[in-house]
């Protein structure tokens, strides 16, 4: 098993990209009010700075900047995704499970780490996960690289042919720095 090790830069500018286990699915989307709620809900305990976000149907990119002296964006990360889980569970929304070579997600296999009942655990019948269990981050370096990572976050919806033009999409923090509506 690989030991990734993330980097701990207290009050660091970082940009990540959260995928969904079902990368057809518009879950994101379609539930944008219960996202927005675990970012409220986890702001409030653990504060920072979003510079930049969009939401798209199946993942999302951000940017967040972390107070001084602070460093634990990880904990941030996986706040929002268990949030975000909980709140779709209590509202009766059931995930269903992805096959793969006939055995389900992970080969059938037990999940287990921190909070394996928000990933499932197909063997036993629970619910199938919803992220995919790992998130990429990159830190930012410079004013160069912090906009084009702010860039990237506004042009993927367009990326991805779901709209021609930024301001088309409702759910990204274009709107917000445009003079618009918050995401």
């Amino acid at each position: 098993m690989s030991r990734y090790i993330r980097p701990k830069v207290p009050g660091a500018c970082v940009f990540f990209t959260v995928n969904l286990v079902d990368r057809g699915a518009e879950t994101l989307v379609r539930h944008v009010q219960v996202l927005r709620q675990a970012v409220a809900v986890t702001r409030a305990k653990r504060p920072f700075v979003i510079d930049a976000w969009v939401v798209l149907p199946d993942h999302m990119h951000c940017v967040w900047t972390l107070p001084e002296g602070d460093s634990d964006y990880s904990v941030r990360m996986a706040a929002i995704k268990a949030q975000f889980t909980s709140g779709l569970r209590r509202s009766g929304f059931r995930p269903t499970p992805l096959q793969r070579n006939g055995h389900g997600v992970n080969g059938g296999r037990q999940r287990v780490g921190l909070k394996p009942d928000l990933r499932g655990d197909v063997r036993r019948g629970n619910e199938s996960p919803i992220w995919q269990k790992r998130f990429w981050e990159h830190h930012i370096r410079d004013e160069a690289d912090f906009a084009a990572h702010v860039r990237y976050c506004w042009i993927n919806p367009v990326k991805h042919g779901l709209v021609g033009h930024p301001r088309d999409w409702p759910f990204s923090s274009w709107h917000r720095d445009a003079g618009g509506a918050v995401w």
